[in-house]
């Protein structure tokens, strides 16, 4: 059975809104899109290929969907492990909305919460989340992330999306850390059920 893994691009503020570029998604009058070009390197590219090379599918959100079919059926190098893998592998898009999901192997989940056992019974290793921030809300909110990648950017914009909005209290277990060239922290963590609390204060 697979793992539900979440790789996800934030500023030191938690924004995770359109790292890619203009255009991306200026919803709520964001104007910082493209913030992480800047900070991209040969060290970060090569844990983004690491990444990929474990996927056995996708699951997106409508926007990251379209966003992505509009750039990734354009690479057509073979030799690109990230352009091979997300035109070649299953798609599922969490949406309530889209009509036909045309850039596939694809399909639309309209109840995601419910299907995600069912997707990880599907698969042997991965499937994988990336961006989709509203998705990303509704799978933290449920507590249905087995891993996450949080790559953590050294700036601050004071708006946009945020990763953890409107999620569920959940504990996890730190399994990796490592900083590129260009200062990027890339942390891994695992699920480990609920938080635990205690208490500095004196008795009395």
């Amino acid at each position: 059975m697979a793992i539900l893994t979440m790789t996800t691009f934030v500023t030191l503020d938690g924004v995770m809104q359109a790292p890619g570029g203009p255009g991306e998604d200026p919803s709520g009058g964001f104007t910082y899109e493209g913030w992480v070009r800047p900070h991209f390197d040969d060290d970060l590219g090569a844990f983004m290929v690491d990444v990929f090379k474990r996927a056995d599918a996708f699951l997106l959100g409508r926007g990251t969907y379209q966003i992505f079919a509009s750039h990734w059926p354009r690479v057509t190098d073979p030799a690109d492990p990230i352009a091979s893998a997300l035109n070649a592998l299953p798609k599922h898009v969490a949406s309530s909305t889209l009509g036909r999901a045309e850039w596939g192997p694809a399909t639309i989940e309209r109840d995601v919460v419910a299907g995600v056992a069912g997707l990880k019974q599907r698969y042997e290793r991965e499937v994988q989340v990336h961006g989709s921030a509203g998705l990303a809300q509704t799978l933290l909110s449920h507590r249905l992330v087995d891993e996450l990648h949080v790559l953590t950017f050294p700036v601050v914009l004071g708006a946009g999306k945020r990763l953890f909005e409107r999620v569920a209290p959940t504990a996890f277990e730190l399994r990796g850390m490592r900083t590129t060239g260009r200062g990027v922290v890339v942390n891994t963590y695992r699920r480990a059920g609920e938080p635990t609390f205690g208490s500095f204060l004196l008795d009395g």
